[in-house]
């Protein structure tokens, strides 16, 4: 009756993440439980060259994914979703969507996972002594003023994927400050852009003689809590060709994945951690205090109210796997069997831990795209071995999950290792962590350091947008959002720490050792291949 009463009397806030693989929908209560989901499927394309989504493939996955949720409201409680407390919107992080003074896109979507901007991503990492990552929005714009893209000079917005549902919902172009540090370096003190890069940006692009400054083309930087306008009736129209959806619902600003991963795992607080892993796989630090060097393989964004954060991005991590559990799909239909997806990774997952410790000398990478990391702008899956080496199910499968962190424990150590950084809980989610146990226990091994995952993990961070979006809706005394997680959301919640086991951490570090002296040959593959 609770569930119902939050549904009809409109206290529920709905969170939409659009994911790489997956768009999910999530409901909850004043509470932040979820009383409803839904989803819809959808892939990045090749274009020319670039990964793309389209603007018709954004749209009606929105419209789809709000239907699957609004479909389980219906047969869940019998209730039409007409009206919510408020919204969020999240997406995948950085990117580049540019658009003229007609509000017309002016080339496609390009998402995070292109690689072909790293002279604009080197020059900016100079110029502001701070690592600009490739596949950060200022590297995409400056890389397209680089190359004399026509379009640059015509531009009057560009944004991320989130900023630009937001936009059409509502007709701000804001984000919120954890996505914008995704676009452009945020000072922490202001939780704004930096102004002294602004205008060393600037500078640089003087000679072009754009009608446009730098600032005036981004989204305003917003802060958790700040409402970042309402849903307007062309935008929920758009969420909801039915109609039944009332338009004037607050929002909040909208966020990208490692910001609703923070706050899905209850990790926006200092000293604590997490690590998202799906189709990409990130590991994110809330830092006391500045890093001591400058190191290119750290990113530094923010959380969703703009305190610091060290981050080891990697573009792979379960595609590749999937690939493979794919293929002992058709094998097991091959076979006249009925396969259970679910239960077969499950299988596949808990073998890998029957595995010798650092894969029975197996190598495999899982590069479906660059790595910057490791220094590739392109990649190929490969798996490689010994003649003599054992090819195990078990080592097979460990070694797929090994590799899936691998070029992330490079990161890592970096962090953890030579800059020393203090951390005292990491917790997990995403795909990686799905099954019971194992990503857990390989990720424990690569980090050296206890793993949560809480219970709340699989929904993932469009639970955790849906509970930003209810935060906006019920902080009325301006509690701080660490605090309104600490104390309203997660208390009482129970999830699982597993210690690293000395064993396996001593196996993925021979594993590494390995994986990096075999970098030689995913390079002649990428050349060759």
């Amino acid at each position: 009756m609770n569930a119902k009463e939050s549904i009809m009397n409109g206290k529920a806030a709905l969170g939409i993440e659009f994911g790489s693989t997956r768009i999910k929908a999530v409901l909850v209560d004043e509470n932040c439980e979820t009383l409803a989901v839904g989803g819809f499927h959808w892939e990045n394309q090749l274009v020319d060259g670039i990964w793309t989504y389209s603007l018709d493939a954004i749209h009606s996955g929105l419209q789809a994914c709000y239907a699957a949720v609004a479909k389980d409201v219906k047969e869940k409680y019998d209730l039409p979703l007409k009206k919510v407390a408020s919204i969020g919107i999240s997406a995948m992080m950085h990117g580049y969507m540019a658009f003229n003074k007609k509000d017309e896109l002016l080339v496609p979507f390009r998402t995070w996972r292109n690689t072909m901007t790293e002279e604009a991503a080197a020059k900016l990492t100079q110029e502001f002594q701070v690592n600009v990552p490739e596949r950060y929005s200022i590297s995409h714009l400056y890389q397209a003023i680089l190359k004399k893209e026509d379009h640059v000079k015509d531009i009057t917005f560009f944004t991320t994927l989130a900023g630009y549902i937001h936009w059409q919902l509502t007709g701000q172009k804001v984000l919120g400050v954890g996505d914008a540090s995704g676009m452009f370096p945020i000072d922490c003190k202001t939780k704004d852009y930096d102004e002294d890069k602004i205008a060393k940006f600037d500078r640089l692009v003087e000679l072009y003689h754009f009608d446009w400054k730098l600032k005036d083309i981004l989204p305003k930087s917003l802060v958790a809590g700040q409402e970042a306008g309402t849903l307007t009736a062309e935008g929920a129209k758009m969420l909801d060709p039915t109609g039944t959806l009332e338009a004037g619902a607050p929002m909040c600003p909208p966020e990208g994945d490692a910001g609703t991963g923070m706050v899905a795992t209850n990790s926006v607080k200092v000293r604590t951690g997490n690590v998202s892993a799906g189709t990409s796989v990130f590991a994110m630090i809330v830092m006391e205090e500045e890093l001591k060097k400058l190191h290119t393989e750290i990113d530094l964004v923010t959380t969703p109210v703009g305190d610091l954060v060290a981050m080891v991005h990697c573009n792979n991590c379960t595609s590749d796997i999937n690939t493979w559990v794919n293929l002992f799909k058709e094998f097991a239909e091959a076979m006249g069997m009925e396969v259970d997806m679910t239960e077969l990774f499950k299988v596949l997952f808990q073998v890998a831990l029957k595995g010798e410790p650092d894969c029975g000398g197996l190598l495999a990478y899982n590069y479906f795209s660059g790595e910057s990391i490791t220094g590739f702008d392109e990649g190929r899956p490969l798996f490689v071995r010994h003649a003599n080496d054992n090819v195990s199910l078990a080592n097979f499968m460990r070694v797929h999950l090994f590799t899936a962190l691998g070029a992330l424990k490079n990161g890592l150590d970096i962090l953890l290792k030579e800059e020393k950084v203090p951390v005292d809980k990491i917790y997990g989610h995403g795909g990686f962590f799905t099954v019971p146990v194992a990503g857990q226990k390989i990720m424990a091994a690569a980090m050296d350091t206890p793993v949560t995952v809480m219970d709340t993990a699989s929904e993932g961070g469009a639970w955790g947008i849906a509970v930003l979006a209810q935060y906006l809706a019920v902080n009325k005394d301006n509690e701080s959002l660490a605090d309104y997680l600490s104390n309203k959301v997660f208390v009482g919640q129970s999830g699982t720490t597993l210690e690293p086991d000395a064993e396996d951490v001593k196996g993925f570090d021979d594993f590494l050792v390995r994986y990096n002296k075999g970098l030689a040959v995913e390079r002649a593959a990428v050349e060759n291949l």
